[in-house]
């Protein structure tokens, strides 16, 4: 039996338990509080562009980086947060929001605050993600999979809650003072949050607050954790490429259909509503199929919702579709996290995790230039559908090889 006096007994205790559910709590919390980098510069760019005096590529380049700090900052704050916790990487991060908003606020020049959003902002924002996730990991067993998908959801919420208060603040106040305002709001909302989640992570297979033992994972797969990551990041741009499509195009195929920018924002938004129902129920699913399984249905059920985007086109069936997609897309993302805790060793979680996540926001990177691309080539959004799918059919060809694997890694386990 463990010793009250024991602490690392204490932490154990805390897997599925009260504390593990608060700690969820703050962590939702923090992801949709630091997510705003991402959503901040999206609304800021027709102020910005106008001011600056610079065409649409230039304006959109403090986007660019800032998804490239994004992306960047998920293996490198993950690293961190495997050797020191999460706490000191989030004041950090932080820290690197509220100066960068504030410093960006100040930029003359449209490289200013592109660099500036990309260095700090970008970086910043990525410790509310992939970190994020890696860390909640360690926090629950049987729950692990809605855990995850809650805190992923984090990322979604914030693309439904700041676009509209940021852009009534530029309004009436304009973008630079807006900018001021939510970096001291970053600072003051997220280092107290981190505060909260000082508790050292507990062991990898301790003792739940029930009493009961954790499981050993229980899942073998007869392939190496290099290959097995390498697979994992491969199949993660495939997925993504195939998933920015819908998403970054969406308001422009409505404009070419003469929908107009106002239904386009519409379904978009709907889109990320789905994606945060299909997260969480997602989530569910894998706590009783497994991270491969989960993510291998969520692609298959993307590829479908994208197939559907090639014969129907009229304004309610592009409606139904995209709720459609939002729902099949968006427990795919959390589920890489779940296959990582499953399959590799959970003191390099938070690199390896977050490496994951870095290729998923490359590729949905890439998959929005790419589909960008392929329209200018064709002037028709249908190829850059059939090159979604494509790259979708990648993903589930990967998936599939895993699931193979790992069912011929469970015979081998008996056997031996």
């Amino acid at each position: 039996m463990t010793s009250h006096s024991d602490p690392s007994g204490a932490r154990a205790s805390a897997i599925d338990g009260p504390y593990a559910l608060f700690r969820l709590g703050v962590s939702i919390l923090l992801a949709t509080m630091g997510s705003i980098g991402m959503w901040a510069v999206v609304v800021v760019l027709p102020a910005v562009q106008e001011e600056f005096g610079v065409d649409r590529a230039d304006a959109s380049l403090p986007y660019t980086l800032t998804m490239v700090g994004f992306a960047v900052g998920n293996a490198v704050v993950g690293r961190f947060v495997d050797r020191y916790g999460i706490t000191l990487p989030v004041i950090v991060a932080a820290t690197a929001l509220g100066l960068g908003f504030v410093l960006a606020s100040m930029s003359t020049a449209i490289w200013q605050i592109s660099a500036i959003q990309g260095l700090l902002i970008g970086v910043g924002t990525s410790a509310s993600f992939g970190p994020l996730i890696a860390d909640i990991s360690h926090w629950f067993s049987r729950r692990r999979g809605i855990a995850v998908a809650a805190t992923a959801s984090g990322n979604y919420l914030a693309g439904a809650i700041w676009p509209t208060l940021i852009e009534g603040f530029i309004r009436t106040d304009g973008w630079r003072t807006t900018y001021i305002g939510i970096g001291i709001l970053c600072i003051c909302v997220m280092i107290p949050l981190a505060l909260c989640l000082r508790r050292p992570p507990p062991q990898d297979h301790p003792t739940r607050a029930d009493g009961t033992v954790g499981p050993q994972p229980g899942r073998s797969i007869d392939i190496s954790p290099r290959l097995l990551q390498i697979m994992l990041a491969m199949a993660g741009i495939g997925c993504c490429v195939a998933m920015s499509m819908p998403q970054v195009h969406i308001v422009a195929y409505c404009v070419d259909l003469g929908y107009g920018v106002a239904r386009g924002a519409e379904m978009l938004s709907l889109m990320l509503a789905g994606g945060v129902i299909s997260r969480l129920v997602f989530g569910l699913l894998a706590d009783h199929m497994g991270g491969i399984r989960t993510l291998l249905l969520g692609s298959v059920l993307q590829g479908i919702a994208l197939c559907f985007y090639l014969p129907f086109d009229g304004l309610t069936s592009l409606y139904i579709i995209s709720v459609i997609f939002g729902l099949s897309q968006g427990g795919i993302v959390p589920s890489y996290a779940i296959i990582v805790r499953e399959y590799l060793p959970a003191r390099e979680a938070g690199q390896r995790i977050g490496i994951v996540m870095m290729m998923t926001i490359l590729g949905m990177a890439l998959g929005g230039w790419l589909s960008g691309w392929i329209y200018d080539l064709t002037g028709s959004y249908q190829a850059a559908l059939i090159n979604g799918i494509a790259f979708n059919m990648f993903n589930i060809t990967i998936m599939l090889l895993l699931l193979w694997r790992t069912t011929r890694g469970s015979r081998a386990a008996v056997a031996a």
